[in-house]
């Protein structure tokens, strides 16, 4: 089998291979090459091991990666998936095996010390129900001690110029590239994924009824910090000027360095398909263009997660769980250690009921040791579909790179499992998409409100939801996380500003084009500013400077540009009017949340809560007695004692999550946008200006002419620092351009990589006749 890579003018990858198989071993192996700091960091995610060289910060993630069991569900997955669709396993493991030879080095063996994986636990499922999933599979377990990738004669793999030895993040923190297993991308795939639904927010929705009351659920139902949301947006052809359909949207995560998605190319005999992936993770998943057919994807804001309370108690060196018949089981348990980089190691108690793992608790409770008077002590397990089931669609992968209609597209959707997702898609002969994929239980109401006891019946899954569908209204589709097709699935969607800005922008002309739908990725008018303004244009008997500042915010255009003084008094005054609300008493006993795991705070804070829902309660009829013009009034006052000396941007600065600090900090840049616009910058009002979420990716699919189709990354598409594609596409998403999609052969420069197995070569050649070569790989 032969194989090649190219790169454009941005150095993103363009793969071309005899066969899929071989074409995922590339795809695995340029991923490697590029972000390999990236793919370790997150395989040890997965595995519950980053604390091993990344310190005790990491420690809260990794015990909730053991304890909600994600490489055992990953390996779960993988057997369910040999079953099912061996040729999709076997495509799985050539992207693996291209990810070690990436990895490897010859003055870098990997070695057991290299890798300080779970241990090999006893994994006896509990049957999480009467349909309980396959059992672990026999294969093996996290690695203990890897070694170099053989080829397919037995031969030592391929020992390519590696990505480790191009990341400097590694010789930080004295870290050796691990092996990747079958099950990795899975793994990767699901911690990936594991909170995108949000089910912490069950957490805060039952302490808010506590507290509040039920009817307070509503008030806090808004798209918050924790979770992640995208805009997108579908025009038929009848509303193009070539005749032919356009997607065009950006997916809203958290921005990371390395970036969460990647840019790339794939092409062999059966398809030919540029689109964003996520590095770790064969395929193109979410965002795909065939050159028939394209698709994209947002989040659906589904429920798909179920929290149980659990009563447990120890039985010798057992736990049994009480279940819904009224009689104690015997529940799944057993003690893994984390690794602590210049720590002590950690012991972290495994536990899975009937219901799932046991993520929060145990038998005698939180780790403070309190429980409510007359309560049992807290234990709480998460039942989410994957571990029931063993599917994680990985059989949706290869179908959607062959697709050539939106026909195939549905088809392949509906072996999607998570997340759930609305997918917009449309083809070169007319066809369109508009659907939910994704498996959402039927349940009763209350488990997507709340935690429900485990002991009760009536609390048990009831087999999936059929997916929901929609059409398109005067030839154009528009989804930004707000209530849509997803509505019966879902507890808390995003306010309908972004949708609704993005219908009536699309709706000012009668025909667009490809060109023309960046205008739309940055458009930042700040519909939710209506809610404040109308309590600052009412107040009357303002001191001179408040008087003051009040004219200038109803004098503003509400638009909220980096470079605009207006948007930078709103966000000022919203800022101060978070805490006055924070502050007040009827909120007292929400600004202490319970002793759960700190990878569950950001959902339990108060302040972020109130921030993301201001509109709600400065509309609501009543707040529980809270004079709100008095609030606003004191907001007001306070921000004209000390206004913002500069503009939006100059506080409104991004800030991406990175394992490791850059050994020199980067001067980020100002961005305009917030988070109820198009342009979703996403701060934290009342907390900080900055922003950590916001579009971590830009695409425009032209069913006309693949070539006329844009994409662009906030950073970059390559993860090492010193290269000159780790942030070359910044000024191109600051300004809101794309980079252009090039589909011509011709128009790449050519990699040579690995012309055998025993000798590596990392070359570039230009010319039409080295296009021509073929490389081994």
């Amino acid at each position: 089998m032969t194989g090649e890579i190219f790169r454009d003018a941005w150095g993103i990858p363009h793969l071309r291979a005899g066969d899929a198989t071989e074409l995922a071993r590339l795809q695995g192996r340029v991923t490697a090459l590029d972000r390999a700091w990236q793919l370790e960091t997150e395989r040890h995610r997965a595995q519950g091991t980053s604390a091993s060289f990344l310190g005790p910060e990491a420690l809260p993630w990794d015990r909730f990666a053991r304890r909600v069991r994600l490489a055992d569900t990953a390996r779960r997955c993988l057997a369910e998936l040999d079953r099912r669709d061996p040729e999709t396993g076997q495509w799985l493991r050539a992207y693996v095996e291209g990810v070690n030879e990436g990895l490897a080095a010859p003055d870098a063996p990997l070695s057991p010390a290299s890798d300080p994986s779970p241990a090999s636990a006893p994994s006896p499922s509990p049957g999480p129900s009467p349909a309980s999933a396959p059992s672990p599979s026999p294969g093996p377990s996290p690695s203990p001690g890897p070694s170099p990738s053989p080829g397919p004669s037995g031969a030592p793999g391929p020992t390519a110029t590696p990505g480790c030895a191009a990341a400097p993040e590694f010789a930080r923190v004295a870290l050796t590239p691990g092996r990747w297993e079958p099950w990795t991308p899975l793994a990767v795939w699901l911690s990936t994924h594991i909170l995108f639904a949000g089910f912490p927010a069950k957490l805060w929705r039952e302490r808010v009824v506590e507290c509040l009351g039920r009817d307070a659920v509503g008030l806090f139902a808004a798209d918050g910090p924790g979770t992640s949301g995208s805009n997108g947006w579908l025009v038929a052809g009848e509303r193009t000027v070539t005749g032919q359909a356009v997607i065009a949207g950006d997916p809203h995560r958290f921005i990371e360095d390395p970036g969460v998605y990647q840019q790339i190319r794939l092409s062999c005999p059966e398809f030919d398909v540029v689109g964003i992936a996520v590095p770790g993770v064969p395929g193109i998943a979410h965002f795909g263009h065939t050159g028939s057919v394209a698709w994209a994807i947002t989040n659906a804001m589904a429920d798909y997660q179920d929290l149980y309370r659990e009563q447990l108690r120890r039985t010798g060196a057992g736990v049994e769980a009480l279940g819904p018949d009224g009689v104690w089981h015997r529940a799944a348990r057993h003690t893994e250690t984390v690794e602590v980089a210049g720590e002590d190691p950690v012991e972290v108690e495994v536990i899975e009921t009937d219901r799932g793992p046991v993520i929060i608790g145990g038998p005698e409770g939180l780790d403070d040791g309190v429980s409510e008077p007359g309560a049992p002590p807290v234990a709480v397990a998460l039942r989410y579909p994957p571990r029931v089931t063993g599917d994680l669609g990985f059989g949706a992968l290869l179908p959607l790179l062959r697709a050539r209609r939106v026909a195939d597209v549905d088809r392949a959707l509906d072996l999607w499992a998570e997340p759930v997702n609305v997918v917009q898609a449309a083809d070169t002969e007319g066809g369109t998409l508009h659907r939910v994929a994704g498996r959402v239980p039927v349940r009763a109401e209350a488990n997507r409100i709340r935690p429900v006891p485990a002991w009760e019946p009536g609390h048990d899954w009831q087999g999936w939801h059929e997916s929901p569908r929609a059409g398109l209204t005067d030839g154009i589709a528009v989804m930004a996380n707000q209530r849509g097709p997803a509505a019966p699935l879902g507890v808390e969607f995003a306010a309908p500003h972004r949708a609704d800005r993005i219908a009536a922008l699309l709706a000012r002309r009668e025909r667009w084009s490809a060109a023309e739908m960046p205008a739309l990725h940055t458009d930042t008018h700040l519909a939710s500013a209506a809610a404040l303004l109308d309590h600052v244009a009412a107040l009357d008997g303002l001191t001179g400077p408040a008087a003051g500042l009040r004219g200038r915010l109803l004098g503003w255009d509400r638009r909220m540009d980096a470079d605009s003084t207006g948007a930078a008094l709103h966000a000022a005054v919203r800022g101060a009017l978070v805490r006055q609300l924070a502050r007040h008493p009827a909120f007292a006993r929400l600004t202490t949340p319970p002793a759960y795991p700190e990878v569950f705070q950001p959902w339990l804070a108060l302040l972020p809560r109130i921030g993301y829902a201001l509109e709600h309660l400065l509309t609501a009829k009543e707040l529980y007695g809270i004079d709100r013009p008095a609030a606003v009034r004191a907001a007001l006052e306070e921000v004209a004692a000390r206004p913002p000396a500069g503009t939006w941007g100059d506080t409104h600065r991004l800030a991406p999550w990175r394992a490791l600090p850059p050994m020199t900090p980067y001067d980020e840049p100002a961005l305009s946008g917030d988070h109820d616009c198009v342009l979703c910058t996403s701060s934290v009002p009342g907390l900080t200006d900055l922003a950590a979420r916001g579009p971590a990716a830009r695409y425009v699919w032209d069913l006309a002419r693949r070539e006329d189709s844009g994409w662009v990354v906030p950073l970059g598409a390559s993860g090492v620092p010193d290269s000159p594609h780790h942030r070359d596409q910044l000024p191109l998403w600051l300004a809101g351009d794309l980079v252009p999609v090039v589909t011509d052969w011709d128009g790449l420069r050519r990699e040579d990589v690995v012309r055998d197995r025993g000798r590596d070569t990392h070359e570039e050649t230009d010319g039409l006749d080295e296009l021509q070569e073929e490389t081994d790989v």
